[in-house]
């Protein structure tokens, strides 16, 4: 079938990073690539074309290529990787560098076969085409693929035995017949998580070790905002040049005597990194005579793309996809730029006039005015970064690309993200849960439930809890800060303290009621007081401040401690700070302080440790604010040695009927509701049993019902206002004998009819459950947050104060736990008030089936289970409502793929 006449599947287009850190663009074949293709297949070397098709062709037929571009979609399917190029007259022209494609030849099964480019193999193209032809596959229904491979070709073997699914593989007259299962496993996902890592960590080294930038200027001192821009930065690059040698392109009036100017574009040269001040109808042009340069990055420093308006978002997704084809990732628009402090390549791609001391802070943040805010603070406080990214408004680059660098960067030991935005929360918890366990993570919002978008930046709408962002940094292990200055003040602790072996806290005050008022802030942060606390008045002499710091730091005598020297009348002398310092250095104890006239870093509260190095004590400004900062990274430290536990997989799940089934209910492309019937049978793929019920209008089928499920039975109203309302007579529960079912019936149909209206409503008769505590489950499909399950008690009081805990999948045991334990209502589980306590074993099995579930099935828009009822011996999900939709395609998918 020709593919002009079917659905150009425009969801599979992406862009991706490959082994070396450059990008390229992934989309289905065309009819149109048939020039193409056939430039592509007689580049190939011999070699390469006998592996791909058994027989050294030399050039394919024009049957042979109507047949390989003109493709269904469907049941035919390839998928091509492109970059721009030019022909041999100059003109510009798209190249093939890759083909993946599968024909389905039986149901569920597919032959797959993939031709890369010699230029581009072992760069893992093959290894992401992978991926992606997967994903088209698993979207067709097709669940294995085949193929068959020349035993020569290990190249090819190896792609498919490293993809980590479930393979087979035996020689079968010379060849070697391979066999898939396209089901995603622990370990495919961990494989793809781990490429993902090292392909974008190389991308943003690529960045971040560039040596020779070209900055591109409005070309005149106007005074228009790129003007001032391209001004700013050579002024920046006049004060403190690094290490970089900067080439300047049309410069808004005169530049540096360091700095190389170009004529023109021909005149560049070669560079690693772009730096582009101009209007967005020209940066377009300029990232396009950037292809060749040999730049691995742009960034764009003006504005005026997505916060100008529906015309803006499309230059800036043109300005993306530019970019990604000439194999350069972009920061930006509107960011402040990039720069590094590593001795002999430091980077200055920057408007920061004078940049951070040199440290082991990576710090990332957004907007251009966060970051003035940030590098002052950084300057004010004295504490030194390793590398600074602003990206602006996020249309590429972003946090988790530099969270994916940081956690490999020698020189990196803590990481700041001030976010204003989160694009792809899911990947954003999964590169975050990895990097916390190495290496602490504070991250500041400015908005705290994810609802508010600023303008420019492009994220999908969010329908999730407002808390739900706060449950998500949980979740992720990062230390979550109020705003910016608490980030600073716990970066300061992080940077140079070491992680507290526990939370005992000796405090020592310059007055016994400024350590009392310590003492409670304290304990207010979940720090312990030690009985080694102490107060020293302004008038110690040398020999008692050094008795008093010595108890304080003695062996065993506190984990943590708070310094705090605020004399009211006497100037303050400076010996408690240098005997706090000095004992500080020698033990390793973390210490804070706040003391009259210091902040951030200061001199007078540094010394040399037993190994040589320099360690300083953070000043802060309040006690209050000193306390609060270490009583986070006690948290941390405390959580750093419990265990994250394993993803849950429970067993007898049965994904492939589940996948099954959905497909085939929503095959008209319409959303429904599932009946009580498919309800149960969806469950049952996760091992989740659903009671039974019978619904009934008349008492005599009331009775039949009973006697079919068996006697004691609970009748219940159907309809939504009364389906839970004991209060309200909806419900009745212990009917044992059938008089007293018909009574019944008469009651509930005079309370529907009375405050409903109905003449002839329609109820449920079920078996009753165990006697325990009613428990509501929940799972949603949210467009930003993806899937979403939800925990709390059932009754009015927990629904009136949102007593909800949140999660969002795929959740360990360890996730599943804290869901359950988390809600205020949680001791009524465990025995509250002298009742037997619930089996929450039981409960935390059927929260780990329904996370699952929902991580499995993007069309599951909703699910809930109400009530579930966890009696001493198990737990009954006694209800369920579940309604699906056609799903979109979630940020975080089983594929590998940039954004834009």
């Amino acid at each position: 079938m020709d593919s002009s006449h079917v659905d150009y599947p425009v969801e599979w287009e992406a862009d991706v990073v490959l082994r070396d850190g450059s990008t390229m663009h992934l989309r289905p074949i065309r009819p149109e690539d048939a020039d193409t293709l056939q430039r592509f297949h007689v580049g190939q070397s011999e070699r390469s074309t006998y592996l791909r098709f058994f027989a050294p062709i030399a050039r394919l037929t024009d049957r042979e290529l109507r047949r390989l571009v003109e493709v269904d979609h469907r049941e035919r399917v390839a998928i091509v990787a492109v970059r721009p190029g030019r022909d041999e007259d100059g003109a510009d022209r798209e190249d093939i560098l890759g083909v993946a494609r599968f024909d389905v030849i039986s149901d569920g099964e597919a032959e797959v076969a993939f031709n890369i480019a010699d230029s581009l193999q072992g760069k893992g193209l093959a290894s992401v085409l992978l991926e992606h032809v997967a994903v088209a596959a698993r979207e067709r229904g097709v669940r294995r693929f085949t193929a068959e491979v020349l035993p020569q070709n290990g190249s090819m073997l190896g792609v498919f035995r490293d993809a980590g699914y479930q393979i087979s593989q035996h020689l079968d007259d010379g060849f070697v017949a391979v066999s898939i299962d396209l089901d995603p496993t622990e370990k495919s996902r961990a494989v793809m998580a781990d490429r993902e890592h090292r392909t974008e960590a190389r991308s943003m080294a690529g960045l971040l070790s560039a040596r020779r930038v070209l900055l591109v200027g409005p070309g005149a001192d106007d005074g228009t905002p790129e003007s001032l821009l391209a001004r700013r930065v050579l002024d920046a690059y006049s004060i403190d040049p690094g290490d970089t040698e900067l080439v300047v392109l049309d410069p808004p009036g005169a530049v540096p005597g360091s700095v190389q100017q170009a004529a023109g574009w021909d005149d560049v040269g070669a560079i690693d990194l772009a730096v582009l001040a101009v209007a967005p109808e020209d940066a377009l042009t300029a990232v396009r005579r950037l292809d060749g340069s040999g730049a691995r990055g742009v960034v764009v420093l003006s504005g005026g793309y997505a916060e100008s308006g529906p015309e803006g978002l499309e230059r800036r997704r043109e300005l993306v996809r530019t970019a990604h084809a000439a194999g350069m990732r972009l920061v930006g628009p509107v960011s402040y730029g990039l720069l590094t402090t590593t001795p002999g390549s430091a980077l200055r791609a920057s408007l920061a006039e004078r940049p951070p001391p040199a440290g082991v802070v990576g710090l990332f943040c957004q907007s251009a005015a966060a970051a003035v805010t940030l590098t002052a603070t950084l300057e004010r406080r004295g504490l030194g970064v390793s590398s600074m990214v602003s990206a602006g408004h996020r249309a590429d680059v972003s946090g988790n690309d530099l969270m994916q660098y940081w956690q490999d960067d020698d020189a990196t030991e803590v990481v700041c993200l001030y976010l204003e935005s989160i694009g792809n929360p899911r990947k954003f918890s999964r590169i975050a849960r990895r990097l916390s366990a190495v290496k602490p993570i504070v991250v500041a919002t400015a908005g705290r439930s994810g609802h508010v978008v600023p303008p420019g930046h492009a994220v999908r709408a969010t329908r999730a809890p407002r808390r739900l962002l706060d449950e998500l940094l949980r979740q992720s292990g990062v230390i979550q800060a109020e705003n910016t200055h608490q980030l600073m003040d716990v970066a300061q602790v992080l940077a140079h303290q070491p992680l507290p072996a526990g939370n005992r806290v000796g405090i020592l005050a310059s007055s016994a009621a400024l350590a009392a008022l310590v003492a409670e802030a304290a304990a207010s942060a979940g720090l312990e007081v030690a009985t080694s606390s102490d107060y020293l008045p302004p008038h110690a002499h040398e020999e008692d401040i050094a008795r008093t710091v010595d108890a304080l730091y003695a062996p065993d005598a506190c984990d943590v401690v708070v310094a705090v020297d605020v004399p009211v009348v006497q100037p303050r002398t400076g010996a408690i700070a240098h005997a706090v310092a000095q004992a500080a250095a020698r033990t390793g104890r973390t210490t804070v302080a706040s003391m009259l006239g210091l902040h951030g870093m200061p001199d007078e509260l540094a010394a040399v440790g037993p190994d040589g190095r320099v360690v300083r004590i953070p000043a802060f400004s309040t006690p209050e604010d000193a306390v609060v900062a270490l009583g986070k990274v006690v948290e941390h430290a405390e959580q750093r040695t419990e265990t994250r536990g394993h993803e849950v997989a429970p067993e007898g799940v049965d994904s492939r009927r589940a996948r099954a089934l959905v497909e085939q209910w929503l095959a008209d492309g319409e959303g429904r509701e599932l009946d009580g019937h498919e309800a149960a049978e969806l469950l049952a793929c996760y091992g989740i049993r659903l009671w039974e019920s019978r619904p009934v209008r008349e008492p005599d089928e009331a009775v039949a019902a009973a006697e079919e499920l068996g006697w004691p039975v609970a009748l219940k109203s159907t309809s939504p206002a009364l389906r839970h309302r004991n209060d309200l007579g909806g419900v009745r529960l212990d009917i044992t004998d059938a008089e007293d079912l018909r009574e019944d019936v008469g009651r509930l149909r005079a309370v529907a009819t009375a405050l409903l209206g109905e003449e002839s409503p329609e109820f449920e008769v079920q078996s009753m459950a165990p006697a325990g505590v009613a428990c509501v489950v929940r799972s949603a499909e949210d467009p930003l947050f993806g899937p979403m399950v939800s925990f709390g008690l059932a009754g009015d009081a927990v629904d009136l104060l949102d007593d909800v805990a949140h999660g969002i999948p795929p959740l360990t045991d360890v996730d599943i736990t804290a869901l359950v334990s988390t809600v205020r209502a949680a001791p009524r589980l465990y025995g509250y008030g002298g009742a037997p306590p619930a089996d929450v074993d039981a409960l935390e099995d059927v929260l780990a089936r329904v996370s699952v579930m929902a991580d499995d099935l993007p069309e599951l828009a909703s699910l809930e289970m109400y009530p579930v009822v966890v009696a001493e011996q198990g737990a009954s999900v006694l209800h369920a409502a579940v309604r699906l939709r056609p799903a979109g395609r979630r940020a975080d998918g089983l594929r590998r793929a940039l954004p834009g």
